[in-house]
Protein backbone atom coordinates (compact mmCIF):
# COMPACT_ATOMS: atom_id res chain seq x y z
CA UNK A 1 0.00 0.00 0.00
CA UNK A 2 1.34 3.52 -0.79
CA UNK A 3 2.37 6.00 1.72
CA UNK A 4 1.08 9.14 2.55
CA UNK A 5 3.39 11.90 2.64
CA UNK A 6 3.45 12.49 6.08
CA UNK A 7 4.40 9.04 6.62
CA UNK A 8 7.00 8.89 4.12
CA UNK A 9 8.83 11.97 5.31
CA UNK A 10 8.43 10.11 8.98
CA UNK A 11 10.04 6.92 7.70
CA UNK A 12 12.76 8.97 6.17
CA UNK A 13 14.06 10.48 8.92
CA UNK A 14 13.50 6.95 11.31
CA UNK A 15 16.07 5.57 8.64
CA UNK A 16 18.40 8.07 8.90
CA UNK A 17 17.84 9.97 5.72
CA UNK A 18 18.61 13.91 5.39
CA UNK A 19 15.46 15.91 4.93
CA UNK A 20 15.31 18.00 2.07
CA UNK A 21 16.13 22.10 2.65
CA UNK A 22 12.54 24.17 2.16
CA UNK A 23 13.59 27.60 1.43
CA UNK A 24 12.31 29.67 3.89
CA UNK A 25 9.00 32.00 3.54
CA UNK A 26 10.98 35.28 4.39
CA UNK A 27 14.00 34.69 1.25
CA UNK A 28 14.67 38.01 -0.59
CA UNK A 29 18.12 36.84 -1.96
CA UNK A 30 19.02 34.07 -3.89
CA UNK A 31 21.53 32.69 -6.43
CA UNK A 32 19.91 31.49 -9.40
CA UNK A 33 20.14 27.93 -9.62
CA UNK A 34 20.84 28.27 -13.45
CA UNK A 35 20.90 30.62 -15.68
CA UNK A 36 19.22 31.75 -19.03
CA UNK A 37 21.74 29.13 -21.50
CA UNK A 38 21.69 31.96 -24.28
CA UNK A 39 25.53 33.38 -22.83
CA UNK A 40 25.28 37.19 -22.05
CA UNK A 41 21.83 37.48 -24.00
CA UNK A 42 19.16 37.69 -21.11
CA UNK A 43 16.34 39.47 -23.15
CA UNK A 44 17.56 42.65 -21.60
CA UNK A 45 16.73 43.38 -17.81
CA UNK A 46 13.17 42.55 -18.50
CA UNK A 47 14.33 38.72 -19.55
CA UNK A 48 16.63 38.56 -16.45
CA UNK A 49 13.97 40.12 -13.97
CA UNK A 50 11.49 37.45 -15.62
CA UNK A 51 14.53 34.72 -14.78
CA UNK A 52 14.47 35.59 -11.49
CA UNK A 53 10.53 36.07 -10.70
CA UNK A 54 9.85 32.40 -12.24
CA UNK A 55 13.18 30.94 -10.00
CA UNK A 56 11.08 32.17 -6.90
CA UNK A 57 7.70 31.01 -7.76
CA UNK A 58 8.96 27.59 -8.95
CA UNK A 59 10.30 27.41 -5.24
CA UNK A 60 7.08 29.14 -3.16
CA UNK A 61 8.85 31.83 -2.57
CA UNK A 62 7.38 34.35 -4.93
CA UNK A 63 3.99 35.53 -3.03
CA UNK A 64 3.88 36.75 0.31
CA UNK A 65 0.92 37.54 2.93
CA UNK A 66 1.09 40.85 1.33
CA UNK A 67 0.89 39.66 -2.66
CA UNK A 68 3.33 38.64 -5.25
CA UNK A 69 6.78 39.41 -4.34
CA UNK A 70 8.79 41.35 -7.44
CA UNK A 71 12.47 40.14 -8.10
CA UNK A 72 15.05 41.97 -9.87
CA UNK A 73 18.35 40.38 -10.91
CA UNK A 74 21.41 42.08 -9.72
CA UNK A 75 22.61 43.98 -13.25
CA UNK A 76 23.73 47.43 -14.21
CA UNK A 77 23.27 48.35 -18.37
CA UNK A 78 25.61 50.81 -19.73
CA UNK A 79 24.81 54.10 -21.96
CA UNK A 80 23.89 53.78 -25.43
CA UNK A 81 21.78 54.62 -28.30
CA UNK A 82 21.00 57.79 -26.23
CA UNK A 83 19.91 55.54 -23.29
CA UNK A 84 20.95 56.10 -19.95
CA UNK A 85 23.06 54.04 -18.08
CA UNK A 86 20.93 52.20 -15.11
CA UNK A 87 23.03 50.93 -11.54
CA UNK A 88 22.18 47.83 -10.16
CA UNK A 89 22.37 49.16 -6.65
CA UNK A 90 19.20 51.01 -7.92
CA UNK A 91 17.21 48.20 -8.59
CA UNK A 92 17.25 45.93 -5.62
CA UNK A 93 15.00 47.90 -3.37
CA UNK A 94 15.96 48.84 0.08
CA UNK A 95 16.74 45.66 1.98
CA UNK A 96 17.04 43.64 4.47
CA UNK A 97 17.89 40.67 2.63
CA UNK A 98 17.50 37.14 3.90
CA UNK A 99 18.74 34.14 2.14
CA UNK A 100 16.76 30.60 1.77
CA UNK A 101 17.38 29.80 5.13
CA UNK A 102 16.57 33.19 6.68
CA UNK A 103 20.57 34.52 7.30
CA UNK A 104 20.72 38.07 6.58
CA UNK A 105 23.16 39.36 4.27
CA UNK A 106 22.94 42.77 4.03
CA UNK A 107 20.24 45.14 5.95
CA UNK A 108 20.70 48.08 2.81
CA UNK A 109 22.23 48.99 -0.10
CA UNK A 110 25.21 50.48 1.92
CA UNK A 111 25.72 47.52 3.67
CA UNK A 112 25.40 44.90 0.93
CA UNK A 113 28.36 46.92 -1.29
CA UNK A 114 30.16 47.14 2.06
CA UNK A 115 30.53 44.94 4.97
CA UNK A 116 28.27 42.33 3.78
CA UNK A 117 27.29 38.98 4.66
CA UNK A 118 27.99 37.30 1.47
CA UNK A 119 29.95 33.90 1.60
CA UNK A 120 29.75 30.77 -0.05
CA UNK A 121 27.85 29.24 2.50
CA UNK A 122 25.16 32.33 2.40
CA UNK A 123 25.01 32.98 -1.02
CA UNK A 124 22.61 30.65 -1.51
CA UNK A 125 19.80 29.53 -4.90
CA UNK A 126 16.34 29.44 -4.42
CA UNK A 127 16.11 26.44 -3.06
CA UNK A 128 18.85 26.84 -0.05
CA UNK A 129 21.92 25.12 -1.74
CA UNK A 130 25.05 25.95 -2.40
CA UNK A 131 26.89 27.15 -5.26
CA UNK A 132 29.81 25.41 -6.58
CA UNK A 133 32.51 27.42 -6.37
CA UNK A 134 36.56 28.11 -6.69
CA UNK A 135 37.79 24.98 -6.18
CA UNK A 136 34.53 22.72 -7.17
CA UNK A 137 34.46 20.72 -10.55
CA UNK A 138 32.58 22.52 -12.33
CA UNK A 139 33.17 26.31 -10.79
CA UNK A 140 29.95 28.11 -11.19
CA UNK A 141 30.88 31.22 -8.88
CA UNK A 142 30.88 33.39 -11.94
CA UNK A 143 27.89 35.77 -11.35
CA UNK A 144 26.67 38.05 -14.07
CA UNK A 145 26.42 41.71 -13.07
CA UNK A 146 27.99 44.31 -15.29
CA UNK A 147 28.81 46.48 -12.08
CA UNK A 148 32.14 48.57 -10.63
CA UNK A 149 32.50 47.68 -6.73
CA UNK A 150 29.58 50.15 -5.79
CA UNK A 151 26.87 49.10 -7.64
CA UNK A 152 27.15 51.40 -10.33
CA UNK A 153 27.90 51.15 -14.34
CA UNK A 154 30.76 51.04 -16.12
CA UNK A 155 31.26 54.26 -18.45
CA UNK A 156 30.50 53.99 -22.04
CA UNK A 157 33.13 52.55 -24.31
CA UNK A 158 34.23 48.99 -23.33
CA UNK A 159 31.49 46.65 -22.39
CA UNK A 160 31.35 44.83 -19.46
CA UNK A 161 27.35 44.17 -20.38
CA UNK A 162 27.00 41.69 -23.18
CA UNK A 163 25.89 45.18 -25.29
CA UNK A 164 23.43 45.37 -22.44
CA UNK A 165 22.56 42.00 -21.82
CA UNK A 166 21.04 41.37 -25.31
CA UNK A 167 24.48 39.66 -26.91
CA UNK A 168 25.85 36.37 -26.81
CA UNK A 169 28.67 37.11 -29.34
CA UNK A 170 29.65 40.80 -28.64
CA UNK A 171 31.03 42.07 -25.78
CA UNK A 172 32.20 40.85 -22.44
CA UNK A 173 30.52 40.66 -18.63
CA UNK A 174 31.30 41.94 -15.64
CA UNK A 175 31.37 38.80 -12.99
CA UNK A 176 30.87 38.97 -8.82
CA UNK A 177 32.04 35.55 -7.15
CA UNK A 178 29.19 34.12 -5.01
CA UNK A 179 32.37 32.91 -2.79
CA UNK A 180 33.78 35.10 -2.65
CA UNK A 181 37.13 33.58 -3.90
CA UNK A 182 39.66 32.96 -6.22
CA UNK A 183 43.41 32.67 -7.46
CA UNK A 184 45.44 34.50 -5.54
CA UNK A 185 46.89 36.29 -8.64
CA UNK A 186 43.78 38.06 -9.16
CA UNK A 187 43.63 41.12 -6.95
CA UNK A 188 39.59 41.26 -6.70
CA UNK A 189 39.08 37.70 -6.70
CA UNK A 190 37.25 38.21 -3.56
CA UNK A 191 34.73 40.36 -4.76
CA UNK A 192 31.13 39.85 -4.90
CA UNK A 193 30.11 41.44 -7.56
CA UNK A 194 33.21 42.92 -9.91
CA UNK A 195 35.70 39.67 -9.63
CA UNK A 196 36.72 40.24 -13.38
CA UNK A 197 35.11 40.29 -16.81
CA UNK A 198 34.08 37.19 -18.81
CA UNK A 199 36.73 35.74 -21.35
CA UNK A 200 36.69 33.36 -23.79
CA UNK A 201 37.28 32.18 -27.70
CA UNK A 202 34.28 33.94 -28.56
CA UNK A 203 35.05 37.18 -27.00
CA UNK A 204 33.18 36.61 -23.98
CA UNK A 205 29.91 36.67 -24.16
CA UNK A 206 28.76 32.92 -25.54
CA UNK A 207 27.59 30.36 -22.98
CA UNK A 208 30.85 28.17 -23.35
CA UNK A 209 32.88 31.09 -22.68
CA UNK A 210 30.81 31.55 -19.52
CA UNK A 211 31.50 28.16 -18.33
CA UNK A 212 35.35 28.22 -19.52
CA UNK A 213 35.56 31.41 -17.18
CA UNK A 214 33.96 29.48 -14.56
CA UNK A 215 30.40 30.01 -14.44
CA UNK A 216 26.80 29.18 -16.36
CA UNK A 217 25.52 32.70 -16.27
CA UNK A 218 24.16 32.56 -13.18
CA UNK A 219 22.47 35.95 -11.54
CA UNK A 220 21.69 37.53 -8.35
CA UNK A 221 18.30 37.77 -7.52
CA UNK A 222 16.70 40.38 -5.28
CA UNK A 223 13.15 41.20 -3.87
CA UNK A 224 12.50 44.70 -4.38
CA UNK A 225 9.39 45.03 -2.27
Amino acid sequence: MACSGLALTAALLLAGAPAQAQPAPQTRFFVSSAGIGNGGNLGGLAGADNHCQELAQAAGIGVTAAGVRTWHAYLSTQEADGKPAINARDRIGTGPWQNAKGVVIAKDVAELHGANAITKQTALDEKAGVINGFGDQPNRHDILTGSQPDGTAFPPGTDRTCQNWTSSVQGAAMLGHSDVNGPASVPTAKSWNAAHPSRGADGGCSQADLKSTGGEGLLYCFAVN
